[in-house]
């Protein structure tokens, strides 16, 4: 994947990433002013020594000299109060946009269809969710308003110095111009190695998060020296973007501190002749050491705080990118589906998960009858599980048309819809979490009554009562620490406490052994009492109860009985 490589002031990326600031507007407003504050601030204590040095040590007025000092000692700490309290407001305005942001973006993906999952990697979109995440964080912790601030403190030094003395200004900034083309080298070189940085993590967490999940696949074929020698490969791209980015910063800064010391030497030169002379004073000459520093702190850092605020809009523009994307569900309907009945009709349908030459369902048509139980079968690709996938609207049809109750599949409020479809899938998952919340999916309107009766009904409460815990056992990432076939329990439980008005039943006995299936079976007839019923299965003991079995070959209905 080619680097983004973006701009520091990208204006209307960095306008929307202002609006999420419209709630902290106190905050926000407040730290803008502590940056013209500090920056007005930062030549006061250079001009005080100089006040000091030529009038009072000169003099020998202990007196004011210590008035002075205290004045001086008096400025730094305010100078440390006002930097902390403006770092730690800047850090806390940063973690307030970045977690409305994240809700947003979140709440935003819980929305997209399933095919933009099937299209783009999670590693990617856990990138973008956490890691760029926070890198907008730096935009406000070490960005803009930093920019803006030092930018400030430059111009009210320079009025400081052209005031004091305007020939030694004019030494001071005579090694600028060679700084200022350093510094717009350095900006570009490591602009270019943070957006390679950025891609090389994206790749990283994808390559682990895949992995990681698919372990029992690595482990079952003995891939694990292959998949180390890839993760290695690439680990070692990201090793290398990152010393690139550490080699220009090694050159820049021994740079920065050169011309800096070569600017103090020149002054010093100067200023002593002047001195000698009785030109200049010394109070002159120290101060303008000091400014030096003032001033080639903040240019140092200029470089460096522009690259971190334009890796904050390249994040920006990666995170607003995914905000953009209509992949989501156009939920016109308006029609609440708490009464259906669960009559269910399809009339020619097509439909392709890609390219419209390859047909995954070809001019479908059935129907099924409020209450009545019917089975799906065929071979692996007939078209079945899309047959699910359509009716819980998990992709939108081609052609064709969907009613269900003699109305459009499409009229109906999405989430009213899908609460009122169950579905049991052969592959469950469960969440790293108790039996109890994996079967409510902390639903408050589910009770631990209704869990528990749901249990019983469904002939799991004997499994679940010996486990440590009971309700409250945590099962571990995706229910390892349960059977295949208890976990199949679990969802068929979770089926029940949902009280669909249509359950749908994919392929639920095809991996498990035979005491389980005889559980499931018996669970099967629980649910499917009084409810419309799509069973999808192999096994003839699943199916033998059906009022109607279709047959499905290459997505075309042959047979039905």
């Amino acid at each position: 994947m080619a680097p983004v490589t973006g701009k520091a002031f990208d204006f209307p990326i960095l306008k929307r990433v202002f609006s999420f600031v419209k709630p902290y507007r106190k905050t926000f407003y407040i730290t803008v002013g502590l940056t013209l504050t500090i920056a007005a601030i930062s030549p006061l204590r250079p001009w005080l020594t100089q006040i000091t040095l030529d009038k009072y040590v000169t003099s020998s007025n202990t007196e004011m000299l210590l008035w002075m000092t205290l004045l001086m000692g008096g400025v730094l700490l305010l100078q440390s109060a006002l930097q902390f309290y403006y770092n730690y407001l800047t850090n806390l305005l940063g973690q307030f946009v970045v977690k409305d942001l994240r809700v947003k973006l979140y709440s935003h993906i819980l929305n997209f269809r399933l095919k933009y999952f099937d299209q783009t990697p999670i590693g990617t979109l856990v990138t973008r969710e956490i890691s760029d995440m926070e890198t907008i964080a730096d935009i406000f912790s070490d960005g803009l308003l930093m920019i803006i601030g030092d930018i400030v403190t430059l111009l009210v030094i320079i009025v400081f110095m052209f005031f004091t003395d305007w020939r030694l200004t004019l030494i001071s900034l005579s090694t600028i111009p060679v700084l200022i083309v350093a510094t717009r080298i350095f900006q570009n070189k490591i602009k270019k190695t943070f957006n390679d940085v950025r891609t090389q993590v994206a790749r990283l967490n994808t390559f682990v998060q895949e992995h990681i999940t698919g372990m029992r696949i690595v482990q079952m074929f003995n891939r694990e020296e292959e998949e180390m020698n890839r993760f290695d490969k690439i680990n070692i791209e990201h090793r290398n973007a990152n010393i690139r980015s550490v080699w220009y910063y090694s050159i820049f800064f021994p740079v920065v501190e050169i011309l800096s010391a070569i600017s103090i030497g020149l002054i010093v030169w100067w200023g002593a002749h002047g001195v000698i002379k009785g030109i200049d004073s010394f109070g002159n000459l120290v101060a303008f050491i000091m400014y030096i520093n003032l001033l080639f702190r903040p240019i140092r850092e200029l470089a460096d705080k522009f690259n971190t605020l334009q890796m904050g809009m390249v994040s920006s523009e990666r995170i607003f990118k995914i905000l953009d994307q209509h992949s989501g569900f156009v939920n016109e309907g308006k029609n609440n589906a708490e009464n259906i009945k669960g009559n269910i009709v399809f009339k020619n349908v097509w439909f392709s998960y890609s390219d419209e030459s390859e047909w995954v369902l070809k001019d479908v048509s059935f129907e099924v009858t409020a209450g009545s139980t019917v089975a799906f079968v065929g071979s692996t690709g007939a078209g079945k599980t899309t047959i699910i996938n359509l009716l819980n609207r998990f992709y939108e049809i081609k052609k064709g048309t969907i009613l269900l109750d003699g109305i459009d599949l499409k009229e109906y409020e999405l989430s009213s819809l899908r609460s009122k479809i169950g579905l049991v899938l052969q592959d469950v998952f469960l969440f790293s979490d108790t039996i109890a919340n994996n079967i409510s999916l902390n639903n408050p309107g589910i009770s631990m009554q209704q869990i528990k009766e749901g249990s019983k009904r469904v002939g799991a409460d004997s499994f679940i009562e010996n486990l440590p815990g009971t309700y409250d056992f945590n099962v571990q990432e995706r229910g390892s620490m349960l059977s295949m076939g208890q976990r199949q329990l679990i969802s068929f439980i979770r089926a029940y406490v949902y009280n669909p008005k249509i359950l749908i039943l994919d392929e639920a006995t095809s991996s498990i052994d035979s005491e389980s299936e005889e559980l499931i079976i018996k669970a099967t007839k629980v649910l499917t009492q009084n409810r419309t019923s799509l069973v999808i299965a192999h096994r003839l003991a699943t199916i033998q109860n059906a009022d109607k079995i279709i047959v499905l070959d290459h997505g075309e209905i042959k047979e039905t009985g």
